[in-house]
């Protein structure tokens, strides 16, 4: 988890960024900013490091060719940190080379922050950090104040909303080797334009944890069960909601995930088993994210994936059944005479 209560700004710098293919260009400021009224400093504080609160992903900066050293983002930032690069370099560097990886012509251009944090909590350990923020998007705001028994009506137009961060991510000085830990924010993340952020600019991979290792996995599955078993299988749609609450009820029971275990509890099928391992392994490659034979469990992950593990059948628009266990309680028929289908429950009490 990350908390940013204790966090304080040591230095900012801001710089304007455009986009090249709409033939704007990089404004560099010549100085950091002086940040001397205390309260501008929570209100960018707010701006800044709130979104993150909810953040649960880490990531790392990595280059495709394998070699860390080329991704921009860790070349300079590393530099930083060992005291190579003075921040107000590090943050024109920077500038420079988000303009470049703005290569899209619906790219919005805006402000670039830079900020250098001391005190940020990551994960129950203190660290420094470098934080990059955009601001695309500006908003028109009311100003209303009194004067002399009545009010005055004002307005301010190019302005920003505290409350909605753009882009934004933390490096963590932590873990240098790995490609630092990374946390990411992208509220404007609709298009395929937009991933210039995460994928050209920043250069980032999902750090293969247990959080992501046990979350990506209930995913996969979840995948699995609801598109990749109709070729081979002919299921009804209790039959895949079983196989969804065995695998949550797996993840629930066990602190670790062992494959074969999973395997015989969950799935049951040698045919199952050998249809899904494929199904994995190509998540596995297309990712680069392999899960292995064996993982710790992440409570956390599980909690957030259960959501999407719906065990409700909808039936037209009068019922929905909850189906929480016990699939040879529920049968499924179709009445000749009526012209539908049914289902029959079996239980024992009434509540």
């Amino acid at each position: 988890m990350f908390y940013h209560t204790d966090a304080v700004i040591e230095q900012l710098a801001i710089h304007r960024v455009g986009n090249k293919l709409q033939d704007e260009f990089y404004v560099l400021s010549d100085h950091p900013i002086a940040l001397e009224d205390e309260l501008l400093g929570q209100l960018l504080m707010h701006y800044f490091l709130s979104p993150f609160a909810k953040v649960n992903e880490v990531y790392r900066l990595f280059h495709a060719s394998g070699t860390l050293a080329l991704n921009e983002v860790f070349h300079f930032s590393k530099a930083f940190f060992q005291g190579e690069l003075g921040f107000h370099e590090l943050s024109q560097q920077l500038c420079k080379h988000l303009f470049e990886a703005s290569n899209h012509p619906n790219i919005k251009g805006g402000e670039l922050y830079v900020v250098r944090l001391r005190g940020v909590q990551l994960e129950g350990e203190l660290h420094e950090a470098v934080g990059i923020f955009k601001s695309e998007h500006k908003e028109t705001y009311l100003k209303v104040s009194p004067r002399q028994g009545a009010f005055d009506v004002d307005y301010e137009q190019e302005a920003i909303n505290i409350n909605k961060l753009d882009k934004g991510c933390l490096i963590v000085n932590t873990e240098q080797e790995e490609g630092y830990k990374v946390l990411v924010v992208d509220q404007t993340n609709r298009q395929q334009e937009a991933l210039y952020w995460k994928d050209d600019f920043l250069g980032l991979r999902i750090r293969n944890d247990a959080f992501h290792q046990t979350g990506n996995f209930l995913k996969v599955y979840k995948k699995f069960v609801d598109e990749g078993l109709d070729e081979a299988f002919d299921l009804e749609r209790t039959d895949k909601i079983d196989l969804l609450n065995r695998s949550m009820d797996y993840f629930k029971d066990k602190e670790t995930f062992k494959q074969e275990e999973f395997e015989e509890e969950v799935l049951g099928n040698p045919k199952a088993i050998s249809l899904f391992n494929d199904y994995r392994q190509q998540f596995e490659e297309a990712y680069e994210s392999p899960f292995g034979d064996q993982f710790d469990i992440s409570n956390q992950a599980v909690k957030k994936v259960q959501a999407a593990f719906k065990s409700v059948l909808k039936l037209d628009k009068n019922f929905h059944i909850y189906v929480h266990g016990k699939r040879e309680y529920i049968e499924k028929g179709y009445d000749e005479e009526k012209g539908m289908n049914f289902y029959k429950l079996y239980f024992k009490e009434e509540h």
